[in-house]
């Protein structure tokens, strides 16, 4: 497995570095936006650990530009005191994060939860189809009616589809958490941030049949039109 590692503290991309090839990792280091985009071109690494206050261009855009072409799973790099920019790495598709200061084994354990999550994602023999809406797990890609197919991430497909196996049932917090990220990751901050994106996606076509609705103090449901269909698996 390959890890990018992207901060402009040297002393601790170094640590980092030295924990995650203990623990069996190629590491790659970059030490700003530019480099660290150069590296993930050249390097196509399994996991991105990310800074978001780098110099020449910031995490933000990085992961920004990033998620335009690839699901490499992402961890941001913050500090406490940076609520706002925690939240809107997630919107950007960041799939954890880690506050400084930090032990370098919590992003040991941080990587290896994100790429069991990512390694253990289910596929499926064909599209899960509820309505007019269909899901293809192996493509990952929302299609609605005879619409353009949306592109989902690795988190959002996972998520609608626990949602579509489950139709008009209310789905707790935790129950969703723990579908989507394992036992080991995932919080309901980064839960509201996944459900806002795949809200966003599924109101791209105006005539989704498909009504994503929080529950107050419980979690969510998702409410469907016409019966849930799945092929039969050949």
């Amino acid at each position: 497995m390959k890890a990018l590692i992207v901060d402009d503290d040297l002393a601790l991309a170094d640590v980092v570095a030295f924990t995650l090839g203990r623990a069996g990792f190629e590491t790659i280091l970059a030490h700003d936006g530019r480099a660290a985009l150069e590296r993930w071109r050249a390097e196509n690494p399994d996991v991105i650990i990310l800074d978001l206050n780098l110099p020449k261009l910031d995490g933000f855009s990085v992961c920004r530009q990033i998620r335009t072409q690839d699901d490499t799973p992402i961890i941001m790099l913050t500090v406490l005191e940076e609520e706002d920019n925690i939240v809107t790495g997630l919107q950007l598709g960041a799939d954890d994060y880690v506050v400084k200061p930090f032990s370098p084994r919590q992003v040991v354990a941080r990587v290896e939860a994100v790429l069991r999550r990512v390694g253990t994602s289910p596929v499926t023999p064909g599209p899960i189809t509820v309505g007019n809406v269909q899901l293809d797990l192996s493509r990952l890609e929302l299609r609605q009616g005879k619409n353009t197919p949306v592109l989902l991430t690795r988190l959002e497909a996972r998520l609608l589809e626990i949602f579509m196996r489950n139709c008009g049932q209310v789905l707790p917090t935790e129950r969703l958490i723990e579908y989507v990220w394992g036992a080991a990751g995932g919080d309901r901050a980064m839960l509201k941030q996944l459900v806002y994106r795949l809200r966003r996606k599924m109101d791209m076509n105006p005539e989704h049949t498909l009504l994503l609705e929080t529950i107050p103090s419980i979690g969510y449901t998702l409410t469907c039109t016409g019966d849930f269909r799945e092929p039969p698996h050949e």
